[in-house]
C-alpha cells in the first residue's frame, strides 16, 4: 500500500469535520476524526487512486451501530470531491465522477443539507441507489467512485414499488462503478428486501479486488463497558443484571407518561431528546394520525413529510411525536426514550426476550420471503435488529418502558 503524499495529507486535513458546537448530527460531528478513524480514512485515499483504472474493485468498512462509519464515509467523499474537482491536473482523482449513495431518505436529507455548507459538495453527489442505477443503466454511462452508506439496506431482490427491477443493488453498482466503498452491519437489517448477511457479502468479494477495513471503538453511547455490554445482551433478547451507578442515565420505568415527561424535561435542557417505540402499534400511510397508547400515555407516531428538508430527529416539533426505527436509523440523540413494544415479551422459564413476530405490525418488512431460509427464525432476527437500532441512539442516556407486564417487571427489578 503506498503511502500519501503530504499534498494527499493536507487535503485530509482541510476536508476532514472539525468542532463544532453546533454540530447535532453523526454527520456534522462536534470533535474531529479519532486516531482509528483518520487511520481508516488514510488507508481509504489510496485504494480509491490504485483501482481507479479496474474494472471492479471493493472495499468493505465494518463496523457496529455509534462507531462512526457514516462520519467517516463523508469525511473520505468530502476528501475525494475536493481533489476531483481541484485543478490539479496530477493528481489521479481529479476529474473523476464520484457519488455517494444512501437508501434512506431521511439521512440523504442530511446529507444534501451538509452538502450545501461544503464547497466541495454538490446536492447533486447524493443519490438513492435505484435512482443512480437508472440513470447510468439509462444513459449508458460508468462512475469512477462510488460510496455507499448504510450499505445493509441495499436492496436483494426486485422492488417494482421503487422502480427497481434487477436482483441485487449492489450487484447494480459494481457493475457501474471502477471502485466502490461500502459501510456495512448486518445487524441492522430491516427487511426481507434487503436481506444482507455476511456470507452473502463475501459472494460478492470473490473473485474481485476487494479489501475490508473496520471500526471498532464506540463513540455514540457515553458509557463504560457494563452498560455497552447490558445494551448488547439485550438486543440479543438476553437479560443480564442492570448496571447502576454509571455516567450514561440509564432508567427503566413503569409509567409511559413519567418516562415522556422525563424525556421532555431533558429535551429542554440539552435538545435533540426524541422518543421511538419498536414497530408494533398500527400506523398507515393515509394521512391521517395514528397513535401509541400505554396506559395514561397518548401520542401519536412520526408524522410521513417528505417534503421537509430537516430529517425527522434534527425537528424541533418531532418531540410530540414518536419515531420509529425508519425515521431514526443512522441518526444520533443525546436521550432516546424507547417503548419496548406487544411483540417483545418476556419468558420466565428461559429468563430471556420472547419475540413475536405476529405481534409486529411492519408487515412490510416480511414482505418477498422467497429464497430467505427459515423465514420464521429471519423474522425474530429482524425486530431484534430493529432493537438494537432503537437502543443505540442515545449518547447521554436510555429510558425504557416494556408494554408487557412481566418484562417490565423483570427489567425493573434487573
Amino acid at each position: 500500500m503506498s503511502r500519501l503524499t503530504d499534498q494527499q495529507s493536507e487535503f485530509i486535513r482541510e476536508a476532514l469535520p472539525s468542532d463544532a458546537n453546533t454540530a447535532t448530527s453523526k454527520l456534522s460531528p462536534c470533535r474531529s476524526l479519532s486516531k482509528e478513524q483518520s487511520t481508516l480514512v488514510q488507508e481509504v485515499l489510496p485504494f480509491c487512486s490504485e483501482h481507479l483504472h479496474d474494472r471492479s474493485a471493493l472495499l468493505v468498512i465494518e463496523g457496529a451501530a455509534g462507531t462512526g462509519k457514516s462520519v467517516v464515509l463523508n469525511a473520505i467523499f468530502n476528501i475525494i470531491q475536493t481533489r476531483a474537482r481541484s485543478k490539479n491536473s496530477a493528481d489521479p482523482l481529479n476529474g473523476t465522477h464520484n457519488t455517494l449513495l444512501v437508501n434512506h431518505p431521511e439521512m440523504l436529507k442530511l446529507y444534501r443539507n451538509i452538502a450545501a455548507d461544503m464547497p466541495a459538495l454538490k446536492k447533486t453527489d447524493f443519490e438513492r441507489p435505484t435512482t443512480f442505477i437508472n440513470r447510468h443503466h439509462k444513459a449508458e454511462t460508468k462512475a469512477d467512485i462510488v460510496l455507499v452508506d448504510e450499505a445493509h439496506l441495499l436492496l436483494t431482490r426486485p422492488d417494482r414499488y421503487n422502480h427497481f427491477k434487477q436482483q441485487n443493488h449492489l450487484e447494480e453498482i459494481l457493475d457501474l462503478a471502477r471502485v466502490v466503498i461500502i459501510v456495512f452491519d448486518p445487524s441492522q437489517v430491516l427487511k426481507f428486501k434487503s436481506h444482507w448477511s455476511s456470507p452473502l457479502l463475501d459472494q460478492f468479494c470473490q473473485g474481485r479486488l476487494t479489501r475490508t477495513l473496520h471500526l471498532t471503538t464506540q463513540f455514540r453511547v457515553e458509557a463504560g463497558p457494563e452498560i455497552r455490554l447490558w445494551l448488547d445482551a439485550l438486543t440479543k433478547g438476553h437479560l443480564l443484571p442492570r448496571p447502576r451507578n454509571q455516567k450514561f442515565d440509564l432508567r427503566v420505568y413503569d409509567d409511559c407518561a413519567k418516562l415522556y415527561e422525563d424525556l421532555q424535561a431533558r429535551n429542554r435542557e440539552v435538545g435533540l431528546c426524541r422518543l421511538l417505540s419498536t414497530y408494533d402499534y398500527p400506523y398507515r400511510l393515509d394521512g391521517k394520525d395514528h397513535f401509541i397508547e400505554e396506559g395514561d400515555f397518548r401520542l401519536r407516531w412520526d408524522r410521513s413529510k417528505p417534503e421537509e428538508k430537516l430529517p425527522w430527529a434534527e425537528r424541533p416539533d418531532t418531540i410530540d411525536e414518536v419515531g420509529s426505527v425508519y425515521t431514526i436509523q443512522g441518526f444520533d440523540l443525546n436521550y432516546a426514550g424507547v417503548i419496548l413494544g406487544p411483540s417483545l415479551t418476556y419468558d420466565a422459564t428461559t429468563d430471556r426476550i420472547r419475540v413475536d413476530p405476529s405481534r409486529y405490525e411492519d408487515s412490510a418488512a416480511f414482505q418477498g420471503r422467497e429464497g430467505i431460509a427459515a423465514p420464521d427464525k429471519a423474522k425474530q432476527h429482524i425486530i431484534l435488529n430493529a432493537l438494537n437500532v432503537l437502543l443505540t441512539r442515545g449518547m447521554k442516556g436510555l429510558y425504557l418502558y416494556a408494554h408487557d407486564p412481566a418484562l417490565r417487571k423483570r427489567l425493573l427489578d434487573n
